[in-house]
Formats: C-alpha cells, structure tokens, sequence
C-alpha cells in the first residue's frame, strides 16, 4: 500500500503528487501535464486513457504476484511444521532409545550382595523406578507414537513423502526396545521378594547354627583334657572301678550328641548350598567341631581301653548312683532337647502353618506328665543316697558315673515349665500376626477382584469403538474422551492397591488364594488401557483430520468403514495384505490372479503402507479410497509461483525473496536454495526449480 498525503483546496498540487508516486512506486511515466489538465476545460481523452491503463496494467502484475507468494507461504509454512515435528521425533526417540538402553542392563541383573539389608534397598531402587521413572516414559513413548502418526498424517494431506526415522528410530525400534524393557522387568520383583524370602531364611538358618555350636561348644568343653587324663592309673580300685562307670555313662552321652553333631553339619551343608555370604566362617567353625568330635571319639576309645585294661575292680557299686547316671543322662539330654525346641526360631507363612506348630506344642504339652513322674523318680533316687549317706554317717560324696547333678536336673526342668508359658505366648503373637496378613490378602483380593474385570471391561469397551458403522467419527472421540475420564478417575482405586501391595509385601505374604490377580497383572492391564485410550484417540483425530481435509462426508465415511470392517476380522483396526486385497476387489477393483495382478497390489501397497509395516491401517485405506479428491499442491505449482515472483526468469534473488516472503520464510528459501548455474545466471542467483522439486521427493530438508 502507498500513503500520500492530499489537500483539496489544491488540485494542481496534488496531480503533481500522485504522478510523483505513480513514477516513483509503480514504474508509470508522466504521460500528462498537471497544468493542463487543471487548466483545461475538456482534456485529451485518449491521453488519459493511455495514462490510467498503466495502473491497470500495474496493479495486475502485483496481485499476481501476491498470489504467486502467498501459494509459496502456504507450502513453506506446511514444510517448516513438518520439519519440527520431524525434529521433535527424533528427540524424543534417541531420549527414550537411551533410557532403556540404560535401565534394560539394571533389570536384567539378578545379582545381591548376598544380604538381607542389601536386596532390600534393591527393592526400594525397584519400587521407585516403578513409581517415578518408568511412567513419564510410558507418556514419552504414546507421545513418540501420537506425533509420528500425526506428522505422516499431515506429509499424505500435503501431498509429501511419508517420513522415514532415522535407523533404529521406528517406531516399531521403540516397541521392540520397549518389549525388551518389558522383559527384563517382567519377574523381577517377584525374583526380589524371593531372593528376601531366601535370605530371611538363610538368616535363619545361620542363628540356628549358632545357637547349636554354642550348646555344643559348652557341652563339648573341657572334655578333651579329661579323656586325656590318666588319673585312673593313681586311684584306689574302688575309685578306678568307679571312674569306669563314669566313662560308660559318658559314652551314652557322647551316643546323644552324635545327632546334634549331625544336624549342625546338615545346616552348614545347607548353607553352602544356599550361599550365604559368611559362609566362610560356617565352614571353619562347623570343621573346628567335627574335628573335635572325631578326636573325643577316639580319646573316648583310648580311655576305655585303658580302664578295661585294669582288671582291679571292685563288685561294689553304688547302685542308687548308678540308676540315677542311667536316667538322670537321657532326662537331661531330653531336658536339653525340650530347651531348644521352646527356644527354637521359626518363620511361618500362613494360619495353617502355625496351626500345625500349634498342635505339636500342644502334643510336647502332653508328655509333660510322664515327665514330671520321671523327674521325681530321678530326684527320689538322689534323695535317697543322701539319706543313706545321712542315716549311715557317709561322706556325701559327687556321684561318680555323672556330670549331672540332682540341682541340674531341678534347675532345667524349673526353665522348661517356665518356657512353656512363653511359647504358648510366642504361638499366640504369631498366630494373631498370621489372622492380619489372612486380613491383609482379602483385602487386597477383594479391591483386585473389582479393579481387574474394571479394567478388563474398559479395554474391550475401548476396542468396541469404531467397530458399530453408523456411529460418527465425533461420537466415537467422544466415547473416547469418556473412557479417558473415567480412567483418569479411576487411578484412585489403582492407588489404593498399591498401598494394600505395599502392606501386603512388608508383612512378606508370598501368596494369595482369594484372588488370581496379581499387582504386576494389574499394572499391565492398566498401562494397556492408558494406551489403548490415547491410541485410539489419536486414530480418530488423524481420521478426522483426513475427512474434513478431503471433504468426505459422514455417509462416505460409514460406507468407508463398513467395509474395512468386514474384512477386519480379528479387530485390530488393520488389514492384513489378504485382506485388502479381498476388500479393493469386493469395492470392484480389478486385481488379476497372476502376475501383472500381483505387480499392480504391490503398487498399490506401496502407496498405503509406504513404510513396509505388513499392515493396512484405516486412515491409510481412507486415503488411498480418496486420493483423487485432496486439493494439493504440486512441485510444478510451487515452481510456477516462483517464476512469476522471478519475472519469467529460471532463477531468483535474495532481493526478491525478502521482499515478497515474510522474512521466516524467505531466510528459510535462502539457506535451502542451490546456486543458480545456467549461462543467464546473475550474482546471487538461486535455483528454485530444484527447490520445488525437493519439497515434493526425497531430500534432506
């Protein structure tokens, strides 16, 4: 637009100033005099004819070429766009591709450090990955999909080549490496808790194989340094017949420590098998004690032997002290055995479980009676030598053919009736603890028995859009939206199972029989279904953006997916190579069964699936369906827009470019063009033909 100022008290004045502007802006000779034709009653007409049809002339070759650039923004401004997008994808897929790349080698670690603390915190690492790092990537990923789907969209509307990722950049390259994330995840917090179980266990196994070395390290002392004691070369012969009783009833004991000697080779055996991480020190202290053993075992033979060999024995012997050895030995060692087992460490996982720990302590209490008659026995045997020795005047002397007192005997048996109170309440405790985890699974099976058909139902209600012909393309983004609300609300009662989950898996409860479901079942339903929703929502936005772009209407569209439909069977909203073919031939398209019929389907498959994926996808029939209909621009339409902003010339300016382009867009021209080479060629000339041609085929823009 050209701005001058006029006054109308001054005509001559303002003739002058328009025929300035008019050779100055627009290139117009001053054809006529403005004092003559102020002064002039009737001007020459045809001289003024001659003048005002060089405005004609004028401003037709400028909207010309107004058009010419606004056709060339139009086709820039839809590059640029594609461009971004184009950009914007391969961000996001080396940012994603890099992230598993870098959490797939975590996951497929199964390797502790061996300690229950330390798998532990390997949980929590695992929880939090969960929790924090693995959901924005899930959005990442849709997000990749949603904009790879909508920039081919946009590149078939506009009459472009479809985009082709970089290498190891397709879509189906993320799916894959997603598929490999999901693999080495799959399982690995059950391996987790297992690998917990295990070590809980191990633990238990160590504890267990340090309180039987401690009874039998306390047992076993100084019983060395008395087989090896020659005293009974130096004793009367009464003494010597006495200290061979002594040795006999040692034997027995020995007998009965064999079992125990056995059982803490059996746990440290165990733990070899099981690994346990101080499993050096088990080895060492487990080797100290049966290399004890087998030496007692030997000492014991020499000892015996010693004392067989002296024939000075006397016939008297105490017989009361002899029967008290006899049962006070096996009394003790069952004292010793009833100890350990009301002090034995357990671990249970069910009410059944410690039911049945229930029962036998039930059963242990049962034999407590004929205990208690073996205890008095046994003390009346003691009370009677000190009666003998009282009513006799004797010398109250150590029973020679035992270690154990009548005191000992009193006091173990005063600890057994004491603990047996206690493991009544131990019993209780963990049975009160084992009711809360049976709350703690119906709990949790009864919120995952809701949740799990939720989700199983929102997901076939997802697949079910689409499917019914006569429901428009709005209704179906509608229901669409619907079931993306109703998910998002729902997130709620997924929340709270993770808490039950939580719960559930810090009170170590491994199993679950009210429920088939399972966390990690309901995890992956549900990221299906986030999935499944904005997939669906992203195919009904392209399909729209498809329709509205070639002006189909609902009724074409019907007809349109009626059709796919029918040869869709399996409802995976595509087509496999068979069924397209049987759905161009029932729409009438003649497809020879021979090999130029072959020739032409594949022609057509590389116009539909340019990508070589194996499938049809809907927007892609409905564009083959339509492709003669779309209002495009061609590389010979662009090519022609900027001849007539060159002038009929095979080349342009930068000059030109700046001055009919907005300056994005002709800085965009600029940079992109090639140097025009031809014979007319100017300083600064660019080449657009090849330019235009590149817009529309293969390039590197």
């Amino acid at each position: 637009m050209i701005v001058f100022s006029i006054h109308q008290e001054n005509p001559l004045e303002n003739l002058n100033t328009a025929f300035n502007v008019a050779e100055q802006h627009l290139d117009i000779p001053r054809m006529l005099d403005p004092e003559d034709m102020v002064n002039s009653v009737k001007p020459d007409e045809r001289s003024v004819m001659t003048y005002v049809s060089a405005y004609y002339h004028a401003f037709s070759g400028a909207q010309q070429a107004e058009t010419a650039a606004n056709r060339i923004c139009k086709v820039l401004k839809v590059n640029q766009e594609n461009e971004r997008l184009m950009e914007e994808y391969e961000r996001l897929a080396s940012d994603l591709l890099e992230w598993i790349k870098k959490t797939t080698p975590w996951l497929e670690n199964r390797t502790t450090d061996n300690t229950l603390p330390g798998t532990q915190r390997k949980l929590e690492e695992f929880r939090d990955y969960r929790r924090k790092h693995k959901p924005p990537k899930l959005e990442d990923k849709a997000r990749l999909e949603n904009s790879f789907n909508t920039l081919q969209t946009r590149l078939r509307l506009s009459n472009r080549p479809a985009y082709l990722p970089t290498e190891g950049k397709m879509v189906s390259d993320i799916a894959n490496a997603w598929k490999g994330l999901e693999l080495a995840e799959k399982g690995f917090e059950e391996w987790l808790l297992s690998e917990l179980q295990r070590l809980e266990r191990l633990d238990h196994l160590a504890q267990k194989f340090r309180h039987r070395c401690e009874i039998h390290e306390e047992w076993a002392e100084g019983k060395e340094d008395m087989l090896q004691s020659q005293d009974y070369l130096k004793c009367r012969l009464n003494e010597l017949k006495a200290m061979k009783k002594k040795h006999e009833a040692f034997e027995s004991d020995l007998a009965a420590h064999q079992d125990r000697v056995e059982q803490i080779a059996a746990i440290a055996q165990e733990l070899n098998v099981l690994h346990y991480h101080d499993v050096q020190t088990v080895n060492t202290r487990c080797q100290l004690i049966c290399d004890q053993w087998d030496r007692l075992g030997t000492l014991t033979a020499q000892r015996r032997q010693g004392l067989e060999e002296a024939e000075k024995i006397l016939e008297k012997i105490d017989q009361l002290y002899l029967d008290f050895a006899k049962r006070a030995a096996p009394f003790n060692n069952w004292l010793d055995g009833a100890k350990e087992d009301l002090l034995d460490m357990f671990i249970v996982h069910s009410i059944e479980e410690i039911q049945d720990l229930v029962e036998a302590h039930e059963q242990f209490k049962g034999t407590l009676g004929e205990a208690d008659k073996e205890f008095n026995s046994i003390m009346n045997l003691a009370n009677e030598v000190q009666r003998l020795c009282q009513q006799y005047g004797l010398t109250l002397r150590e029973n020679p053919y035992t270690t154990v007192s009548p005191s000992d005997i009193s006091n173990k048996w005063g600890e057994v009736k004491q603990l047996v109170p206690k493991r009544d309440r131990t019993l209780h405790d963990e049975r009160i603890k084992q009711e809360n985890n049976e709350r703690l699974r119906r709990q949790f099976a009864q919120k995952a028995n809701i949740v799990g058909p939720w989700i199983e139902n929102q997901l076939d209600g997802v697949a079910s859009i689409g499917v019914a012909a006569r429901t428009s393309l709005e209704e179906q983004l509608n229901k669409l939206r619907q079931f993306e609300k109703a998910t998002d609300s729902y997130r709620v009662h997924m929340n709270e199972l993770e808490r039950y989950n939580e719960e559930v898996q810090e009170s170590l409860i491994f199993e679950n029989r009210y429920t088939h479901y399972t966390m990690e079942t309901l995890r992956v339903g549900w990221e299906q279904l986030l999935t499944a929703i904005a997939r669906n929502i992203n195919e009904v936005e392209n399909q729209i953006l498809t329709r509205d772009s070639k002006g189909i209407s609902e009724e074409q569209m019907n007809e349109f997916r009626v059709s796919f439909n029918h040869f869709d069977k399996n409802r995976s909203r595509r087509l496999e190579p068979k069924e397209f073919k049987a759905c161009l031939v029932s729409l009438g398209y003649n497809i020879r069964d021979d090999r130029q019929g072959d020739a032409d389907f594949q022609r057509i498959m590389s116009i539909v699936d340019p990508n070589n994926s194996g499938y049809v996808t809907f927007e892609a029939f409905l564009d083959f369906m339509t492709r003669e209909t779309a209002d495009t621009d061609t590389a010979e339409q662009v090519m022609q827009s900027f001849k007539i902003l060159a002038g009929d010339k095979p080349f342009i300016t930068a000059q030109i470019l700046r001055q009919e382009l907005p300056p994005d867009q002709a800085e965009y021209c600029i940079q992109r063009m090639a140097p025009y080479t031809g014979r007319d060629a100017v300083p600064g000339a660019l080449d657009y033909m090849s330019f235009s041609t590149a817009l529309y085929g293969e390039s590197d823009l």
